[in-house]
């Protein structure tokens, strides 16, 4: 349980209400701190005022009484300007010059202020938008692109924000002493989310004030729904100023996506597999089961959603190593980057746009990708059961990153300011979510095999105190032993989860491999519709200009869903089945335990 169990937060009972109690009926104030008017000053969240806002958010409360608020916000160190990435092959080969990845500076730093909401914009999904909306959209797209490359709000320097804090090109404000050029990543972290809502904020934003509409909302890609997953027809018209060169044209609609491996329809051809009717229905099948596990079976808690807590310098962190990647959350390590491999381009340049973290924003796909992105954390908020909240940590809620507005002024945004959409003056058209009646079962035995408790396949497997560190160059099983202790015991707002540590990768390599509980099948893996599959890691490539590329982080997978289903709940131990699906023999993994998770 070490490293993973934190004392709970009394004071939050709810996620954006503050609890008021009889002994103490005025929080805010027995600490000396009091509500006060919106200000001006250099820090949006002073010592000794809250703004009223930041109060109904319910935030207050947790921020003067936390006991693990250490003071380590994440932010970027503006003054020390940033390095440049570099174009890579999925082996990590360098294939050109380094790429400048920073966004103009500016001596004057506005904090941001939440805006004064007349009513909801709404995203729309970009299947089902009509003429009128598409022809603003294209307009506004349009005049982003004629922007000069040195104006903060074109495509050419937005693309480069992503560059920036994506690709480790700034240094923390407040490095470890240690450490002074410690570098800041938002990947493999809970700083996932918040971040790229921040940054499709502010350009859609910039896309509303070029075209004159403050209402203008921009399109998110419905690529968790049927209809939805494929590219939609609006960006791959040549004449478009939504078109973007470096895509894979093997992709194109009608060419599905597999939301597991990122590859399309064309790949299983290719592969001798007949794709018809009902190979199309059990690709949908097999996405709308993943989904499924990603939002609902592997996210029960803010750790599993978002990713786990980083800190500046990682200096609270001893048992993570010390790294910038501590690990990220399910839709990250899952749907989100298979999105990124499908439509990045596999011709020279090699992967880019969308296939590489550093060249990501030059497509204007990815703005609706990453809407669907944050989508998923509105969805998240909602889904049936034991409520999921946010984390309520300090830390967490102010840390912090430097965007320009569509007046050119560059903004200091801190996490707790974009927790809700609408407080932020938008939300997301409702769409059906049919995911939510997919969830996984348990697979068909073949003929003559009997499943269930004991039925392991020891004999196959890898004794875990001799597999350590494991290259992984082909399939391994392993069987993994479960603390001796009772579910009962440990409380049910506790997750059991299967941590793989220490897996190392070059950053600019591209490669994957999924996870497997008690798969008793030789011949196939399981796949996301089956309760054995458990997850995956991915890396794509970043594109990182410095001699240590290497990437050293986990991955964390609730299973407590799965050993119900597969009625293993009560065994000493459970088999992993660990799949390369890319780049075998890149992948190394320090460790494999089970271990519990409470937020």
């Amino acid at each position: 349980m070490a490293g993973f169990i934190s004392l709970p937060i009394s004071s939050i009972k709810t996620p954006f209400l503050p609890t008021f109690n009889k002994r103490n009926p005025f929080p805010f104030a027995s600490n000396g701190i009091v509500s006060c008017k919106a200000n001006n000053n250099t820090d949006s969240s002073p010592p000794n005022c809250l703004d009223r806002r930041y109060m109904l958010l319910g935030l207050a409360t947790n921020l003067v009484s936390d006991p693990f608020a250490l003071a380590a916000p994440i932010a970027p160190d503006f003054s020390r300007g940033c390095s440049d990435a570099i174009p890579v092959a999925g082996a990590g080969t360098i294939i050109g010059d380094p790429v400048p990845c920073c966004p103009p500076t500016s001596i004057k730093i506005r904090d941001f202020e939440l805006p004064r909401v007349r009513k909801i914009r709404y995203r729309p999904p970009a299947h089902l938008v009509d003429c009128n909306y598409l022809y603003k959209f294209e307009l506004a797209m349009e005049r982003m692109r004629a922007l000069p490359d040195d104006d903060p709000r074109s495509l050419f320097q937005q693309a480069r924000i992503h560059c920036a804090y994506c690709n480790e090109a700034y240094i923390q404000k407040e490095p470890p002493l240690d450490n002074p050029d410690q570098k800041l990543k938002v990947h493999f972290s809970c700083l996932f989310f918040p971040f790229h809502r921040m940054y499709l904020y502010f350009y859609e934003r910039i896309l509303g004030d070029l075209i004159d509409d403050p209402d203008f909302a921009m399109p998110f890609w419905n690529w968790d729904s049927p209809c939805g997953m494929t590219m939609p027809e609006m960006y791959v018209d040549p004449a478009s100023p939504l078109y973007d060169e470096n895509r894979n044209v093997d992709h194109q609609p009608p060419n599905l996506v597999d939301l597991n491996d990122g590859i399309g329809t064309n790949e299983l051809k290719e592969r001798g597999i007949v794709f018809d009717d009902l190979s199309r229905r059990g690709q949908i099948k097999t996405n709308l089961s993943l989904m499924y596990s990603e939002m609902v079976r592997r996210s029960k808690k803010a750790t599993s959603f978002h990713g786990k807590k980083y800190r500046a310098g990682c200096k609270f962190e001893a048992d993570q190593g010390c790294r910038p990647e501590p690990g990220g959350g399910a839709v990250e390590n899952g749907s989100h980057i298979a999105i990124h491999k499908f439509v990045g381009a596999k011709r020279p340049p090699f992967n880019e746009d969308m296939g590489n973290f550093y060249s990501a924003g030059r497509d204007p796909l990815f703005y609706a990708h990453h809407a669907n992105v944050d989508r998923m954390w509105n969805i998240w908020k909602t889904l049936p059961g034991k409520k999921r909240r946010d984390f309520s940590d300090r830390d967490w809620l102010d840390s912090s990153f430097l965007f320009y507005d569509e007046k050119k002024n560059l903004v200091r945004a801190k996490v707790w300011q974009f927790l809700d959409t609408e407080t932020l003056g938008y939300g997301y058209q409702n769409v059906d979510i049919p995911w939510l009646r997919s969830r996984p079962s348990p697979r068909r035995p073949r003929p003559g095999q009997v499943r269930g408790r004991g039925q392991v396949k020891v004999a196959e497997t890898i004794d875990i105190r001799n597999a350590f560190p494991l290259v992984l160059d082909k399939v391994v099983r392993i069987k993994v032993p479960r603390p001796k202790r009772s579910m009962s015991k440990v409380g049910e707002d506790v997750e059991e989860v299967l941590v793989i540590e220490n897996i190392g990768i070059d950053r600019n390599a591209s490669a994957k491999f999924d996870v497997c509980i008690n798969d008793e099948d030789d011949e196939t893996s399981a796949r996301p519709e089956d309760s054995e599959f458990v997850g995956s890691f991915t890396n794509v490539p970043h594109g990182i200009d410095h001699p240590d590329s290497k990437l050293n982080t986990s991955l964390t997978l609730p299973i407590s869903d799965l050993l119900e289903d597969l009625d293993v709940k009560d065994d000493d131990d459970i088999e992993v089945r660990l799949v390369p699906k890319e780049g075998k023999g890149l992948v190394s993994i320090g460790n494999i335990k089970i271990d519990y998770i409470r937020d």
